[in-house]
């Protein structure tokens, strides 16, 4: 039976991901039990934790997507979920899916399977109100279907947000021809998790290293850099933007990309708003809410509170696929490094207040 805190991977999907020792970390001997008691005070709301219904799950395999980023594609289901939550002392994930989302899918079956992960999700929220939320996956790049997925999973399904990736058939979320969606997104203030997505083979350096390593926190970098070169977050002001892994590489290039917006991309913004200032960029990239997910140290953290306050960071786990990343140590803390940089009270904003009071559903439900 496979160990619901780390989810068993398939032979196949092992050795796709032999690069930087993978395969041993897979079959390393399980240090965390299922069976261990569940923390007497589960608090942490995970606003980056991914969910992979079975359909879809298999679909992924069907098409070859034996990993995810370099990652083996992981088993999931709720009854491992829960127990990673109890475990880990979290008392509700957001979920959501990860790259390539629907879009090694088209058409008809892009548009099917991203309607059933939505409805999946939907009923998950049924059957545990305080312990899931969701944000919805669209068929895109179909952008007529996207935009009627996203009304039916925000108006309908009372979903929590929806998730994007970063780029989609190699157009990064910033370009214009998104504009309808995020009047869609905007028209509901909605939450937007930022997801990065696989570069292309041919679009990369040919390097032994899988594309959760480095590639995905530069892929979030140029989406968030092309949203506002284009002035996308100045006149959506009412999206909130959640940036994957702590906004990638953005924080510690925030000058770089400030200074780059004003004097090189200002070209690219529309003539009816005024060019941006090296503050309004800064400005912009402090608005943005950032998560903790495989950023959890005091260099990451650091730089994050550098461009933004402390009530626009949240909790994130990446869960299933941080599973090998996870401490080994038989601790109950997902992310010890957070008390590095943050006391108890900081961390319980960062971890619990700041996700819920994005989440509104989700805090009703754990209210009462």
């Amino acid at each position: 039976m496979s160990d619901p805190i780390r989810p068993s991977v398939s032979r196949r999907s092992v050795l796709a991901a032999g690069a930087l020792g993978l395969v041993a970390s897979a079959a390393a001997p399980t240090l965390v039990r299922a069976q261990a008691a569940a923390p007497d005070s589960a608090y942490r709301i995970d606003l980056h934790a991914h969910f992979l219904p079975p359909d879809y799950r298999a679909a992924l395999l069907e098409h070859g997507h034996v990993t995810i980023g370099g990652y083996p594609t992981p088993d999931w289901s709720p009854e491992q979920a829960l127990a990673f939550m109890d475990y880990y002392g979290i008392q509700a994930q957001a979920l959501s899916v990860s790259d390539p989302g629907v879009s090694f899918l088209r058409g008809a079956e892009a548009i099917d399977m991203a309607r059933y992960c939505n409805a999946y999700a939907a009923q998950l929220l049924r059957d545990h109100p305080t312990r899931f939320g969701a944000f919805a996956v669209l068929p895109m790049p179909d952008l007529a279907a996207s935009i009627a997925e996203a009304i039916h999973a925000l108006d309908e399904l009372r979903l929590d947000g929806v998730v994007l990736l970063s780029a989609y058939d190699g157009v990064y979320l910033g370009d214009p021809r998104f504009e309808p969606l995020m009047a869609v997104l905007a028209q509901r203030g909605a939450y937007v998790f930022v997801h990065p997505a696989a570069i292309p083979a041919d679009a990369k350096p040919e390097l032994p290293l899988p594309d959760f390593l480095e590639e995905f926190t530069f892929d979030t970098t140029r989406a968030a850099t092309l949203m506002m070169a284009t002035g996308m977050t100045q006149r959506y002001p009412g999206i909130r933007f959640q940036l994957a892994h702590a906004g990638g590489t953005l924080p510690f290039l925030s000058l770089r990309v400030g200074v780059a917006t004003q004097t090189v991309l200002g070209r690219l913004w529309p003539e009816d708003l005024p060019r941006p200032s090296v503050l309004d960029i800064q400005r912009q990239i402090g608005n943005f809410y950032y998560d903790t997910a495989l950023s959890a140290s005091a260099a990451a953290m650091a730089s994050t509170l550098a461009v933004t306050g402390r009530d626009h960071i949240v909790f994130g786990s990446d869960w299933p696929f941080s599973a090998l990343t996870l401490p080994q140590s038989g601790s109950t803390d997902p992310a010890p490094g957070l008390s590095s940089i943050f006391d108890a009270a900081q961390r319980r904003e960062v971890e619990r207040d700041n996700p819920l009071r994005q989440l509104p559903r989700l805090a009703r439900a754990i209210d009462g």
